[in-house]
């Protein structure tokens, strides 16, 4: 709010130095230039006095004297034109200090106005800016056991099944995460992410690796997107333990291409190949 707060006012300071002063002191038209009339007369004085002083010097004919005269005096009646009132009497408007207040005190008015319709009022609002508290693993276990219990009376309600076995695995609870994954095998089996990740619980869960059902989990995910990077990874894994090491390499081979350059995984994968192809 109070960052908010300060860029607002500094905003309605600038705009107000540009505004404010003409209306509080009064706009008033610059002054008039020099009349253009005062202009020509001068000119054609300074003209008629150097034809005088030629004429005086014997270096003009009277003829020519005043024949050049009656042109300087046409052309002056030409070129002046009559003064308009608009350059008789310049534009004058007084000041208008109502109007400058008013126009002081809408500008916040209309910000706060403007922001509430464009913009989000909750963002200058500390207690609604103002990052959550971290649960604490008291809360988080607790919400695991209401979902657990919320299970048992819904048991066909596949998505909460698959919630309730992410938690536990992200809890480290592989034997409770492969329990719920198996309640939603129907769901699971239709998705190479769900049967990739239920692989992996059941392998950290036991002691037989990738060895066994993970490994069919893995290769059925395949069947379903060969290019499919988790399952890609975990079936180079599982054929490194069983000691296929010409399918590993060629699971990872075809891997490396989706994993980000210079990345750790590229490193791991490479290294893995280097040892399957050494062990070969």
């Amino acid at each position: 709010m109070t960052q908010f707060a300060i860029l607002a006012t500094l905003m309605i300071l600038v705009v107000s130095a540009f505004i404010l002063p003409p209306l509080w002191l009064g706009l008033r038209a610059p002054k008039a230039q020099t009349n253009r009339k005062e202009i020509n007369l001068s000119i054609f004085r300074d003209q008629l006095a150097e034809l005088e002083r030629e004429k005086g010097e014997g270096t003009l004919a009277d003829s020519d004297f005043e024949q050049t005269k009656r042109e300087l005096q046409r052309r002056l009646l030409e070129e002046v034109e009559p003064e308009t009132d608009a350059a008789t009497h310049p534009v004058s408007h007084g000041p208008s200090r109502k109007m400058a207040i008013a126009i002081l005190l809408l500008l916040p008015i209309l910000a706060l106005v403007g922001y509430g319709i464009l913009g989000n009022l909750k963002a200058i609002d500390p207690a609604q800016t103002s990052a959550p508290p971290k649960m604490t693993p008291e809360q988080i276990n607790g919400m695991v056991a209401r979902l657990a219990e919320k299970m048992q009376a819904n048991p066909d309600d596949m998505q909460g099944w698959l919630m309730l076995a992410r938690s536990y695995k992200s809890l480290g609870r592989y034997d409770e995460a492969v329990a719920a994954y198996a309640k939603a095998e129907k769901v699971v089996n239709e998705t190479p992410d769900l049967l990739a990740s239920y692989a992996e619980t059941i392998a950290m869960a036991g002691d037989k690796g990738l060895t066994g059902k993970p490994r069919q989990l893995v290769e059925k995910a395949l069947k379903i997107d060969p290019n499919h990077a988790h399952s890609l990874f975990l079936a180079g894994a599982a054929a490194m333990e069983a000691g296929d090491n010409k399918k590993g390499i060629a699971y990872w081979e075809k891997l490396l291409p989706q994993v980000e350059p210079g990345s750790e995984i590229e490193q791991m994968l490479r290294n893995g190949i280097d040892k399957m192809k050494q062990a070969k």
